[in-house]
């Protein structure tokens, strides 16, 4: 008989934090030993203006704008006890002078004013000094509207300028690489573009140069801002010193409403706000998410949204007639398909999907196969993507999803099916989502197709091919959910409309499946996501409110994020705060 397996030794309590009491103009609290003067008083609903100190960066301490007025209880004499104030705490002695509240940190009996007379008079002097040379070119600045300078000016500035010498001159719109662009006199000196290019991205190729007003911020000799997160230096700079050139003088923030979205250029799913004004979309910012990208974006990742704006667009369902495609009506194409597909065998019909499509998209195609009677269903795989910073090695999106959803594995079944198609043996193609000339099929096999249905945004090869050519909507355009690399279930939310008669993806499949003869009683997106809850373990009891705006773990993968890894490291060794 075997002996007993060892009991499992009790996991250990986690290590107790020393928590001291500071008080916070007048108020006493209790915070945890080590935390930042800075962060004490954001917790305590008392702003600290700052520009230099960014939560996920070393904090340099150059810019002096979070001046606080300190104090600590002062010494007793030798055998007296230390005088005490209303609430029972050591009476704190003040200091004469103010203290950066970014650097330092709490300590039992501290006590920190956010708004003395001292800290309004030191932060007037700051910003004083700041905007002499700073030039007043706020009408065309692409920073106007969310400018830290702008705001802290106003909030604590004085109101007029002492200054009469001539401002410094300084290097403007500097190509410093091929995404950001510098305007040297506009920079406050705060060097969170250093720190970035540095600490996050390892590519110090920033620094400054020259002393005093002269100081400059600049490239090194022989080098370049190229690196594939160098946007994110727009993000951080608190004012208009680095722009974006790909939405400099585009549109003015105040003009643009911002959408909670996710990018889909790979499978990390980085958080993000899509910009846009009416139906068109400016930019991509990304959005703070500690479990999955931080604060940070690639530019990749970023920049692709042109696509949703293109010319290319598909607009309207067209039907092939006589060798030529006309534009029809949504009855009218997806009749054809209905027809088409009568009296096919499921075996001789083929279903390409794209892992690029939401939960809610694909748990159609899986009913669509299950209506047609076929198994030849998959999508389409792509990897190569990984950095070793945000970028995974999958670039679909939603590779999870088709899993979980479909319950296959992408690309398992496309030799199949491609076999098939080069013998002749199917008679109807659904290519949902993907290009197929661009995925490895050959136009002489597409040509054997009696019907080729092609869903897509763009016009393309494929879609030339087709008898049937559907309009569907991109990421911005639609609502839905999709699981990324660690397992993450999270929410795309509808920033723009589709162009034209362009439908959702969704609806489009649902229709189909109705007229070939199937029927679901779905009507909107959240009844989808309902009945795929219904039908998947790791979705059940879920819906759209409890994603919410950041997501929610539904898998284990033993995937990591390594820019992630590192930023752990570093909080815990306490050079951020994180």
């Amino acid at each position: 008989m075997p002996a007993p397996e060892a009991a499992p030794a009790p996991a250990s309590p986690p290590p107790t934090t020393d928590m001291v009491n500071v008080q916070i103009d007048g108020v006493w609290l209790k915070f945890p030993k080590g935390t930042r003067m800075i962060e004490a008083c954001k917790e305590a609903k008392k702003d600290v203006p700052h520009y230099c100190y960014h939560p996920k960066l070393s904090s340099p301490g150059n810019c002096r704008m979070c001046l606080v007025e300190m104090g600590m209880p002062p010494r007793p004499a030798p055998g007296t006890e230390p005088e005490k104030d209303e609430h029972g705490m050591p009476k704190i002695g003040w200091m004469p002078r103010a203290v950066i509240a970014c650097a330092n940190t709490v300590a039992e009996g501290m006590g920190i004013r956010t708004d003395s007379l001292l800290t309004q008079e030191c932060r007037k002097g700051v910003m004083e000094f700041l905007l002499i040379n700073h030039p007043l070119d706020c009408p065309i600045c692409d920073q106007a509207g969310e400018c830290r300078l702008q705001e802290f000016s106003v909030e604590h500035g004085k109101g007029e300028s002492r200054f009469r010498e001539n401002k410094v001159k300084k290097p403007k719109n500097v190509d410093i690489g091929p995404r950001v662009r510098l305007d040297d006199e506009r920079c406050i000196m705060c060097s969170r573009c250093i720190r970035f290019s540095a600490e996050i991205a390892d590519d110090p190729v920033l620094g400054f140069t020259e002393r005093g007003s002269h100081t400059t911020l600049a490239v090194h000799p022989g080098k370049r801002l190229e690196n594939n997160y160098s946007l994110n230096t727009v993000d951080i700079c608190p004012v208009g010193a680095l722009t974006s050139n790909d939405f400099r003088f585009q549109q003015r923030v105040w003009f643009l409403s911002e959408t909670n979205g996710i990018c889909t250029g790979c499978a990390r799913g980085c958080n993000m706000e899509i910009g846009a004004r009416g139906d068109t979309i400016f930019r991509q910012t990304p959005r703070e998410n500690n479990d999955v990208n931080s604060t940070w974006m690639c530019d990749q990742g970023r920049l692709d949204f042109h696509f949703v704006n293109s010319e290319l667009r598909l607009t309207d369902p067209m039907v092939k007639t006589a060798g030529k495609h006309e534009v029809a009506s949504w009855k009218k194409a997806i009749q054809t398909i209905a027809d088409g597909v009568a009296g096919v065998k499921g075996d001789e019909i083929a279903i390409i999907a794209s892992a690029r499509m939401t939960n809610e998209e694909l748990f159609f195609v899986k009913h669509l196969a299950k209506t047609l009677g076929t198994e030849n269903v998959d999508v389409i795989p792509r990897t190569g993507g990984a950095d070793n910073y945000l970028r995974a090695d999958d670039l679909n999106p939603n590779s999870n999803g088709v899993r979980q959803i479909l319950g296959t594995e992408p690309g398992s079944k496309l030799a199949g099916i491609t076999e098939l198609m080069s013998r002749g043996r199917l008679r109807v193609v659904f290519a949902l989502g993907e290009n197929l000339l661009k995925c490895g099929f050959e136009r002489r096999d597409l040509e054997k197709v009696s019907l080729l249905t092609t869903l897509h945004i763009l016009a393309n090869a494929s879609a030339e091919l087709s008898h049937v050519v559907l309009a569907g909507n991109a990421y911005a355009e639609k609502r839905g959910s999709m699981i990324n690399a660690t397992g993450r279930l999270q929410r795309l939310n509808k920033a723009v409309n589709a162009p034209g008669n362009a439908r959702d993806t969704w609806e489009i499949l649902r229709d189909i499946i109705v007229a070939i003869g199937g029927s679901n009683g779905l009507y909107s997106v959240e009844d989808v996501f309902k009945r795929i809850a219904a039908e998947v373990p790791a979705l059940e009891g879920l819906s759209y409110a409890k994603i919410g705006d950041l997501g929610l773990p539904v898998l284990q993968t033993s995937e990591a994020v390594p820019l992630l890894e590192r930023e752990k490291e570093r909080k815990a060794k306490g050079i951020i705060v994180g």
